[in-house]
Parts: C-alpha cells; structure tokens; sequence
C-alpha cells in the first residue's frame, strides 16, 4: 500500500528516525485541503515511539480542522540533522515521512496529560509548565496521528 524508499542507499535505520523524531522541535503537517488543494502547515509536535503516534495541537476550527474532518489521512514530515563531511557546500540532511490518520482527543484528562508531557518538550522546566496550563490549559486542543507507515532517508544535497 505504502512505497518502500526508491534508493535503498539512502534509507536510514530505525534508530535513526527515532532519533530525529524524538529530537527535532517541529514538523510539516499536510492534510488533503480545499478544492484538492494540498494544505502543509509546520507545527510543533511530540513523538511517542511506544505507541506509534504524533501528537500536536491547534484550534478546533480552521482549515486544519475541516480538512481532517473530511479526510483523516495525512502525511508529517520531519528533517534534520544536517551535517557536513566531506565537502563544506553539500550537506547531507535526514528526513521522515510518516503515513497515518489524524483525529482531535476528545477525552480532557487525556488530552490534560498529553499537553503536559508535550510542553515538556517545549519548556524550560516543568514549574513553567504548570502555569502556562493553569492559565490556558483548558483551551487547547491535542491531535493524534495513528502512524501507519514511516520511512526516512539521507541524502546529500548538491
């Protein structure tokens, strides 16, 4: 259903694109938008390994959401770690693409409890946390990514 990566070579291991999913700050999320427009937004993202899931927030209106509405199915792309080797003008950059179906938590504790450890992510520290979701805590909104398939890569751009 999904395609394996075209250039073997390039492929990165599982560790690796856990490692950039844990580690980068921010990811593009596309959803299938209006007029079959394509719709790509970055946000800020956590990744659960364990569970296979990206968690973001948002509003709970929008293009975002509408496009959701009508079409679970999205594609998140992260990249990263970029380093130079041999030759200073061409890094080499990895990157992530993950298939899944997106939908917001409807349950508040559950959401409550994905926020904090989101924050977490984000923040300096966890006292900064818990003021930040005592003030505007109930206003957000969390979304889950159900990761049906992931594949990364590096490549050197030149």
């Amino acid at each position: 259903m999904f395609r394996p990566i075209r250039k073997k070579k390039n492929e990165i291991s599982a560790d690796a694109v856990k490692r950039l999913l844990q580690n980068t700050r921010r990811g593009v999320l596309a959803v299938n938008g209006d007029d079959g427009y394509p719709y790509a937004i970055p946000v800020n993202y956590l990744y659960d390994a364990e569970n296979r899931k990206i968690y973001f927030h948002g509003a709970r209106a929008g293009h975002k959401v509408d496009a959701i509405k009508r079409c679970d199915k999205v594609c998140f792309t992260v990249f990263g770690n970029e380093t130079i080797r041999k030759e200073s003008w061409a890094p080499f950059v990895q990157s992530v693409v993950i298939f899944g179906r997106c939908h917001l938590i409807e349950d508040q504790s559950t959401a409550m409890t994905l926020v904090k450890k989101f924050a977490m992510k984000y923040y300096p520290n966890e006292s900064m946390v818990d003021e930040e979701l005592a003030m505007d805590g109930k206003a957000v909104q969390m979304y889950e990514i159900e990761i049906e398939h992931l594949s990364g890569k590096e490549v050197q751009e030149r």
